[in-house]
């Protein structure tokens, strides 16, 4: 069923898609936001007990205070912020609504979802990373016990639990699994940590390590998954651990099957990189835009979103300029 004809929409209701929304708002456009999960989805999914490395003030969107009780704010303060803004703003958002394809017909886009169908003038996708893990592709990587994703410690307390990754994630994961009592070792492609750990963390892992309290294996990596243990290749060759669960924290990429089906290009870089205009993040696809982490493929640790917050301007004014000289109205 056909469900209306805006002149924008947008593909996430993360924090740059709610801004999009805003923008959109604030220009008198008709909109609509599609998210195929729960509002800020990808923060909802966060670990229960994280905390931003940013300061509130630079997660701010749509000049609503975001207000915490720490200098840098919680999941579940950002959680509470959010759904206040998108509220506040009134947005058209529509959850648990995927998109399935986005074709162009007669210069305008339709947008087939699992629940219809809609017009739009313009789209924006602005649907992050975090829904789609980096595999680690070896056998025994569809074991219950590998997880792409940490939520908790307490259910891993007592158990022997190894931590693949070199970044902030795996880092933090691995001291919070450490401080409840699991037995913990990383495993590390590297032969160090990446040079953006946090530097209030990066002393309290490395004395971990240095004092035995977590093993460490740097230069290494996983080659095969067994229910009660692993094979990992190390520098002096293989060896097996004995292992009761696997956090494969190897990071996040976009959704380059949406990005591709819909006609925008991708670089063939390492960065893998979505194709789009630097001045206006207008892909190669004409009347298709990026907004927020999405933009920046691979390369995951450049954009957040402190630093995504102006995308909506840049969009909206190439968008009004080229594509909205005539402003439609949802039916």
């Amino acid at each position: 069923m056909d469900k209306g004809r805006y002149d924008v929409l947008i593909v996430g209701a993360g924090p740059i898609g709610i801004a999009c929304g805003i923008e959109a708002q604030r220009r008198k456009l008709s909109h609509i936001v599609i998210e195929k999960s729960c509002l800020v989805n990808s923060i909802f999914h966060y670990p229960t007990n994280m905390t931003f490395f940013s300061t509130s003030d630079r997660l701010e969107i749509g000049d609503i205070p975001f207000i915490s009780h720490g200098i840098k704010p919680t999941r579940r303060e950002a959680l509470e912020y959010y759904r206040r803004v998108a509220s506040a703003w009134r947005l058209n958002v529509k959850l648990y609504e995927e998109v399935l394809e986005i074709k162009e017909i007669a210069g305008d886009f339709k947008i087939i979802t699992t629940r219809g169908s809609y017009n739009a003038k313009t789209v924006i996708i602005a649907t992050g990373y975090y829904d789609n893990a980096n595999m680690l592709d070896i056998p025994g990587e569809n074991l219950p016990k590998v997880k792409h994703y940490y939520n908790e410690p307490h259910p891993y307390v007592y158990q022997k639990v190894a931590v693949v990754g070199a970044g902030n994630s795996a880092v933090d994961v691995a001291l919070e699994l450490y401080r409840i009592g699991a037995e913990v070792t990383m495993i590390i492609r590297e032969s160090q940590f990446k040079e953006g750990i946090k530097y209030w963390v990066k002393p309290d892992i490395e004395n971990r390590i240095n004092e035995g309290s977590i093993k460490a294996y740097f230069e290494s990596k996983v080659t095969r998954i067994f229910e009660k243990s692993l094979e990992i290749l190390t520098p002096n060759g293989k060896k097996n651990l004995k292992n009761d669960f696997l956090f494969a924290m190897t990071g996040y990429h976009p959704d380059y099957k949406l990005l591709k089906g819909v006609g925008v290009h991708i670089s063939q870089d390492e960065s893998k990189s979505p194709i789009y205009n630097l001045d206006s993040y207008e892909t190669d696809r004409n009347g298709i835009y990026l907004a927020g982490v999405v933009c920046g493929g691979m390369e995951t640790s450049l954009l957040f979103i402190e630093n995504s917050r102006e995308h909506p301007t840049f969009i909206f004014d190439h968008m009004e300029k080229n594509y909205l000289n005539i402003v439609s109205k949802p039916i």
